[in-house]
This record gives structure tokens, sequence and C-alpha cells, in this order.
């Protein structure tokens, strides 16, 4: 079905929220309507790369004065909700990066301005659109429940000092939560286990969680910031999945290309690109879906509502109190 084009506004400037706006503005079926930083030199920064966007330092002042019906909404965790919240009372639609809060309390918050079936606001999970996920879905869709999934997912070790107090679990794990929560159809868990590894100056560079079902499925979970510099950029994923006579593994970070000059290289850590040749990958499906969303296309996917991210929100709260009373 053919639609106008959705009239897309960007908050947040950094890594992702610059995908996100180079993504949007190569999308047919987008139009990239206004952009939302903290910095002016970011907005200019970016608009010398997408020139003729108009940009504001003020998410209040650009949903009054810009044409964008919906939003992207990529700043920090920390102002995730204050800003959904001011576009939603505006009656715009919002793609929000996940988590939706950094606690429980204020994403709850935000329930009265969610519709039932969550179609004004969709979380950012680009793991959904991953084509290797989404072949791991239709596998065990077609071969039965897993028994037992392990992820792990380790990031560099220089995040500890460059984003302190930045909790591994929170940042990291919190991907594979979703995506578990997807492939086990949203089932509660019955039990939950975490414990953290601290560095000599007390700064958790590493959770490791386990999480059981009713029917005996069991899901381990490790994210750390361990990686060296000699490793990829953004480290590596891992997902391991086994059922009933059946298994599958995907490794979707780094992508298997891999580059050796004076020194190995991995140019292509996740499954993003927003080059000149035209958007592809994860993140440009998750946009077109999001756009589809807004146009009342298609309902929001399995794992994007908000009441999904509420359930992975508990999820991690239960699994931070068992960390720290260890």
């Amino acid at each position: 079905m053919r639609y106008e084009p959705v009239r897309i506004g960007v908050v947040g400037l950094g890594r992702f929220g610059r995908l996100h706006a180079l993504t949007l503005a190569g999308l047919a079926e987008a139009e990239l309507a206004a952009l939302v930083a903290r910095r002016t030199d970011s907005l200019a920064q970016l608009t010398t790369e997408i020139p003729g966007v108009p940009g504001w330092t003020s998410i209040d002042q650009a949903v009054q004065e810009s044409t964008a019906e919906a939003w992207v909404v990529a700043c920090t965790t920390a102002e995730h909700v204050r800003v959904a919240r001011t576009l939603l009372a505006a009656g715009k639609s919002v793609l929000l990066e996940k988590p939706v809060s950094d606690n429980l309390e204020d994403a709850l918050s935000l329930g009265p301005l969610i519709r039932p079936d969550s179609s004004n606001l969709m979380l950012g999970h680009i793991i959904l659109f991953n084509s290797e996920f989404q072949q791991l879905r239709e596998e065990s869709a077609r071969r039965g429940s897993p028994d037992f999934i392990d992820c792990v997912r380790h990031r560099p070790a220089s995040i500890v000092a460059a984003f302190p107090g930045e909790n591994p679990l929170h940042a990291a794990m919190v991907h594979d939560l979703y995506a578990t929560q997807v492939l086990l159809n949203q089932a509660e868990p019955v039990r939950f286990q975490a414990c953290y590894h601290r560095t000599s100056t007390g700064a958790i560079d590493l959770a490791n969680a386990q999480l059981q079902w009713a029917n005996g499925t069991l899901a381990t979970f490790t994210a750390s910031y361990m990686t060296p510099r000699g490793m990829p950029p953004r480290g590596f994923d891992r997902m391991e999945v086994f059922g009933k006579g059946w298994s599958a593994r995907i490794q979707p970070n780094p992508r298997p290309i891999d580059v050796w000059s004076e020194s190995a290289e991995w140019p292509m850590p996740l499954e993003i690109r927003a080059g000149a040749g035209g958007p592809t990958g994860m993140m440009a499906e998750e946009l077109r879906t999001f756009c589809r969303v807004v146009r009342g296309q298609t309902p929001v996917p399995t794992g994007a509502t908000y009441q999904d991210a509420i359930q992975v929100q508990r999820w991690m709260d239960k699994l931070t109190e068992s960390a720290e009373n260890r």
C-alpha cells in the first residue's frame, strides 16, 4: 500500500541518533523533518551531511514549530521519559530507543499516554530486524520452543572509564532479554538470579544472569565491558539456542567481514548501513516498520510494544536486586 512519507524528527544526535537521521534521510517511506540536540555544534555537524533539515535545541520548541508528525527518541536514557511524555502529550507517534527508563516507576508513568495497542509508542529494537535473528525466530517457531538459550554480549573495556556508572546489565544485556522475550512468546520467568564482577575501583564491568520458566526452559546471559582494544570496536555478540533435536547459533556482531592492513579492522560491526548507496540493514527495516505503524498499516511488532518494554523492565529490576543482594 502506498502512503505519504511520514514526517519524522530525531531527538538526540549521538552515535545512534545520527544513524537514525542518516537512515531516515535515505528512506522513501520517510521525510526527515526535524533534528533536536542539546548543543548547536551537534546540529551544525549533522546538517553539513544532511543539509536543509531544520534543527532545534529545545524539544518543546521543535514540537511547536516543526512539521514532524512522528519522532525517534535517541537521547540519553535519563531523558527518555521526559521527552517521550512531551511528544505523546502533543499527539505524536514515538519510536523510543530502549530501555524506556533506568527505573520502573518512571517507565510506568507513561502508561496513561499509551494506546492499548501501543500504536503510538514503538520501542527501538533493531535486533528484531536483524536478518539472522529473524531467521532464528522462524526456525524456533518451526522446530519447537527452546529448552536452553545462552546469550553473550561483550563490549570494550574502555566503556567503564568513558561512561562511569553504566551497568552492562541495563545497557547491554537488555537487548538479549528482549530477544529472549520474543523467542519465548512473552512468557514470564519464575526464577531470577544475577551477579556482578567489579573492577578494582568498584565499577561493574560484567553482569551474569539466569532466568528459568515454569516449563523448565533455562536462559543464561553474560554482558560485559571487558574486550581489549585489539578486538572489534563494538565487542561481539553471540546467541545459542537448543531445543528438542535441534540447535542454532547466531553471531550478529561483528558482521562477517574483516579487513586487514597495518592492523585488523571490523568495518561493519552491526547490520546498519546508511551511506550514499541507500540505507540497508536492521535500522532501515525498523524505521520502515515504524512508518507503517504510524500510517496504521501494521501493528507494533512483538517485543517492541510498551507492554513488552515494561515486562523486560521488571525483569531487569529483579535481576538487579538479585545481583546487589549477592
